[in-house]
């Protein structure tokens, strides 16, 4: 199936979208009961952890967990927004710098300046955005970050969407006295894809579309961690305390099988932890190859990562000859999202 495809479902009652390039899956979303990114709440301060410099917070949800406090009470209410999925038994993760993100515009409160993204080089259309953009908020104290997909769309859409940011920022600011309530809802699925995969191609967003295109059964596949590379195979299997990713040469007994492995799973590994909604600490047990060639492997990775828009740390290798990340948790695990 050639081309690019953006369908909007449902998936094991839970609201789905996934987009599919050339008949393979290149990312997918689904919903869950945990708390969404980008929720905010008005939360009261609970205590405060030693040693940690964080403090708990009450919302409506449950604990979150706010790290680097300073001068901050118990009992105190204040403005929080959810920066990942919690971790199993483990309190929200939270902020107190909160960030109005839709399709065009990024309005960021109390960090004034006005910017367009590096990818739009057209200096005509630079100076249109930012005429639009001194127009909306010129003398405020909201910063404002114009994304890439304002490049080839509509002025008119653009303005609207960072008039509507701005609206929203003013709202949720003036409302952060009194006790504990969800002020914003994180986006769904649909809305992310509409946000994050713009001008991807056809979308499909009648009933059925899962099936129709073959997803139902590319996330049955997805529930197996054995994964079938170009060279070798890879197994990427999730535990309480880290993603334990095992790579293997196959039937390939040549000297070079083990860098062809390596590399082939360092061009897929991004595209699987997000489809499997995977983050935190990832250990990587790698085929055998000579130090030498980690160079190699090594460039690989941080070029595959380079294209992902989750954040990743790629730490390096252990005494042992494992290499590891830190994947920020953006996502709902996979498996964590069936009824």
């Amino acid at each position: 199936m050639k081309g690019t495809t953006v369908c909007l479902d449902a998936w094991n009652g839970f609201e789905a979208a996934a987009w599919v390039e050339n008949g393979r899956l290149e990312d997918l979303l689904i919903d869950s009961d945990l708390p969404r990114p980008g929720t905010i709440y008005r939360a009261i301060a609970d205590r405060p952890v030693k040693g940690q410099g964080g403090m708990f917070v009450k919302t409506p949800d449950g604990m979150g967990f706010l790290r680097q406090v300073k001068g901050l009470s118990p009992g105190q209410s204040l403005l929080v927004q959810v920066t990942g999925y919690a971790e199993p038994g483990k309190a929200i993760p939270v902020t107190t710098k909160l960030l109005f993100k839709s399709r065009f515009a990024i309005v960021t409160p109390g960090a004034p300046g006005l910017n367009v993204s590096r990818a739009i080089k057209d200096e005509a259309i630079r100076d249109r955005l930012l005429e639009i953009a001194h127009d909306i908020l010129e003398g405020g104290q909201d910063g404002l970050i114009l994304r890439s997909a304002c490049e080839f769309s509509d002025t008119d859409a653009v303005a609207e969407d960072v008039t509507a940011m701005a609206d929203l920022a003013q709202a949720v600011l003036t409302d952060g006295a009194g006790g504990v309530e969800k002020l914003v809802e994180g986006p769904g699925p649909h809305d992310m894809a509409w946000r994050e995969w713009p001008d991807q191609g056809d979308v499909d967003g009648a009933p059925g579309a899962f099936a129709r295109h073959g997803v139902d059964d590319m996330i049955t596949a997805l529930q197996s961690p054995r994964i079938v590379l170009a060279s070798g195979t890879m197994f990427v299997e999730p535990t309480r305390a880290l993603v334990a990713v095992d790579i293997n040469t196959g039937g390939d007994t040549s000297p070079a099988s083990g860098l062809k492995a390596n590399v082939a799973a360092a061009k897929d590994l991004p595209r699987q932890l997000r489809l499997r909604g995977l983050g935190g600490q990832i250990t990587l047990d790698l085929a055998p190859m000579g130090k030498k060639d980690r160079r190699s492997f090594e460039a690989a990775l941080r070029a595959a990562f380079r294209r992902d828009m989750t954040e990743t740390a790629l730490a390096g290798f252990t005494p042992l000859g494992h290499y590891e990340l830190q994947r920020k948790r953006d996502r709902a695990p996979l498996l964590g999202v069936q009824k």
